[in-house]
Order: structure tokens, then C-alpha cells, then sequence
């Protein structure tokens, strides 16, 4: 009787740890989900960004491919270390361009430019959030792998760790352009 009661408890204990886990891994899957929407915002615009800066400064080509090429490597980045690697790289790239926009006025005062640089932040933002949450849920999906008892049951069944998304410290700033007021 007593041997029926402590298996009963084991397995129940497992079937608990085992659906939490699940838990944590759906809401991992999630989270990335919401970073690659973010992402693809942010691809969609750039596009738009270039085209707009070519319109002012078209013989600026090199910034201007350097944007679009890492934009193209950003975009074919797999898993968390490669795509923060490669979203580095965008962001320099997206930096560049924002500097190159302080050399002519007629593009800082372009409405359309302004309107991009504005939707960009937003999506920064965004991406930024989405990032956070999905750290917090790595985290602690990795707490839980790696905690007794519930290593144990992980181990049992194939869970394994997940990678952080994190950038460099120095591609933590958005991409900013300060507008200076024109005097007239």
C-alpha cells in the first residue's frame, strides 16, 4: 500500500515537472516568435530608410550597401548568437546612416525621413521588450533544468538549456539623430 502511495507521488511529481517544463519551453518558443515579428518590422522598414537617404545622398553607395548587406545577413541569422551578432552588425550599419543624414539638412528635414527614424525607435522599443522577456523566460527555463528534482526529469527527457539573446554592450543604443533647429 504504502509502495502504490509513494509511486503514485512520484509519478504525479514527475508528470508536474514535466508539464512545467513544457510550459517554460512554449513560452520560449513564443517569446522568439515575438522577437523574429519585432525583427521583420524592422527589416521591412530599412528598405524604405535606404531608399529615402538615396533619394538626398544616392552617392553615398557604400554606407548605403552596407546597410542593405547587413540587413541580408540579419535576416539569415539562425538561433539567439548568431542573430545578436548579426543584429550588431545592423545596428552599426543603421548608425552609419543616421550619421551620414547629420551632413544634409534637406534629409534631416524631410517628413518621410523623420517619420522613419520615429517608427524605427518604436521598433527598437519593441525589440528591446520582446528581448527582455524572452531572457527572463530563458532564464528561468534554465533555473528549472538545471534545479533538483527537476534536473533529473529533464535530463530524463531531452530538455536542454536555451542561449540567452544578448548584444554587445555597445549596440544596446538606438540609432538616434539629433535635429538642430534651423534659424530663420
Amino acid at each position: 500500500m504504502w509502495a502504490l502511495l509513494v509511486l503514485a507521488a512520484l509519478v504525479g511529481g514527475t508528470i508536474l515537472i514535466y508539464n512545467g517544463l513544457v510550459r517554460l519551453r512554449e513560452q520560449g518558443d513564443g517569446a522568439w516568435a515575438d522577437i523574429d515579428v519585432q525583427l521583420k518590422r524592422r527589416y521591412d522598414l530599412i528598405p524604405n530608410l535606404v531608399e529615402t537617404v538615396k533619394g538626398y545622398a544616392g552617392h553615398e553607395r557604400e554606407t548605403l550597401e552596407a546597410v542593405v548587406q547587413a540587413r541580408s545577413r540579419a535576416m539569415g541569422a539562425q538561433g539567439p548568437a548568431e542573430k545578436a551578432a548579426a543584429e550588431g552588425m545592423l545596428g552599426q550599419a543603421l548608425k552609419s546612416l543616421f550619421a551620414l543624414a547629420e551632413a544634409y539638412p534637406q534629409l534631416r528635414a524631410a517628413e518621410n525621413f523623420q517619420q522613419l527614424q520615429v517608427t524605427l525607435g518604436d521598433i527598437e522599443d519593441s525589440i528591446q521588450n520582446a528581448r527582455r522577456y524572452y531572457n527572463a523566460v530563458v532564464r528561468d527555463y534554465n533555473t528549472k533544468i538545471n534545479q533538483v528534482p527537476s534536473n533529473v526529469v529533464a535530463r530524463s527527457f531531452g530538455f536542454r538549456g536555451r542561449e540567452f539573446f544578448e548584444i554587445a554592450e555597445e549596440e544596446r543604443e538606438v540609432p538616434r539623430v539629433r535635429f538642430r533647429e534651423t534659424e530663420g
